[in-house]
């Protein structure tokens, strides 16, 4: 009997008497796991891979070490996650569609299939002003953009980051110029915004609702064709009640994994994910108090949810002129 009969027919008989083979192994890791946060401490990346973090390790009973590598928009902590061995030991967390774009931008060659996606929350940006600003409503804001091309300051996270991916679309939308100031993470643009650094920040809810409840920021919009609804403060109308049609893709955040780690530590996760994240009271609460969508997701799932932000992320930089290789070229049609 040669080895391929024989196998199938093992393989024929487990299946017709019903026995269940063991599936892949569950990890126990045996010592800290360094999680990289590829932005400034405080930032969206920042505050909700902590709360993450704090419920994966009642799960798998180690602790998870948070380390802040910004710079280079995300790519020099991201870089550094890649490049370490591929023991299961060390992840990095933030945004799908940056994750997605490094391989467009030439600042790292990695494409979003690389890696492992594990998602906890999907994010939606404000347009907030400082309220010295005499900008009480989105329009307000973007005739004074008409008017003074290039004079009015947005501080945003940097190129790629999700405050400068919606300035570039309501720029690619309505034709306004703007002078972009870059910062190490969205809390520093926001903090910056209310000391009067900049006249406008367009970074995440979760990163200007504190400065919002505490009227330190006013919202005109969010960059959305739904309105947002904002504990502690109220709803924040959507920018397509200003500009009518307006759309913007879904923001997915999360941990990640490159491809190559050991599968039992996949496993691991995408059980931790089904079994616990999901139903984390936590995460629910981060979501509700700052603006978020609580909706975990890994696999192919993940995968799917995330493409269309990145898919309008790069071809935005490059119609732009800020990406370096076509993302055509790298597995991202047209949208």
């Amino acid at each position: 009997m040669n080895k391929r009969f024989f196998l199938k027919s093992v393989s024929m008989a487990v299946m017709a008497l019903g026995i269940v083979l063991p599936a892949a192994a569950q990890w126990k890791p045996t010592r800290p796991i360094n999680l990289i946060v590829p932005w400034a401490a405080g930032g969206s990346t920042d505050q909700v891979t902590r709360v993450t973090a704090a419920e994966l390790e009642k799960v798998l009973g180690q602790t998870i070490v948070v380390i802040n590598q910004p710079g280079a928009s995300g790519a020099i902590g991201t870089k550094s996650a890649l490049d370490a061995p591929k023991d299961g030991y060390t992840w990095t967390a933030g945004a799908a569609q940056d994750l997605g774009t490094y391989q467009t931008l030439g600042s790292l060659n990695s494409s979003i299939k690389d890696w492992h996606l594990f998602l906890n929350v999907a994010n939606i940006q404000v347009i907030g002003v400082n309220p010295k600003t005499p900008y009480n409503t989105a329009k307000d804001l973007l005739d004074a953009m008409k008017a003074k091309p290039g004079q009015i300051s947005v501080a945003t996270a940097g190129v790629t980051s999700a405050g400068h991916n919606a300035m570039e679309l309501i720029s690619k939308v309505t034709g306004v110029k703007y002078r972009h100031v870059t910062y190490d993470g969205g809390n520093p643009a926001v903090v910056a915004t209310v000391a009067g650094e900049a006249d406008v920040t367009t970074q995440l809810a979760v990163e200007q609702a504190d400065m919002i409840r505490g009227k330190r920021l006013r919202p005109l919009a969010v960059v959305s064709d739904k309105p947002l609804e904002l504990e502690g403060y109220g709803t924040i109308p959507p920018l397509s009640q200003t500009l009518p049609g307006f759309t913007a893709p879904a923001n997915y955040f999360g941990i990640f994994l490159p491809k190559g780690v050991p599968d039992e530590v996949v496993k691991t996760l995408e059980k931790a994910w089904a079994e616990h994240i999901v139903k984390s009271e936590a995460l629910k609460k981060y979501a509700t108090s700052r603006g978020a969508l609580f909706n975990p997701l890994y696999g192919e799932a993940a995968q799917k949810a995330v493409f269309p932000a990145i898919q309008a992320n790069a071809w935005l930089l490059f119609n732009g002129g800020k990406a370096k290789v076509s993302p055509d070229t790298v597995g991202i049609p047209k949208p």
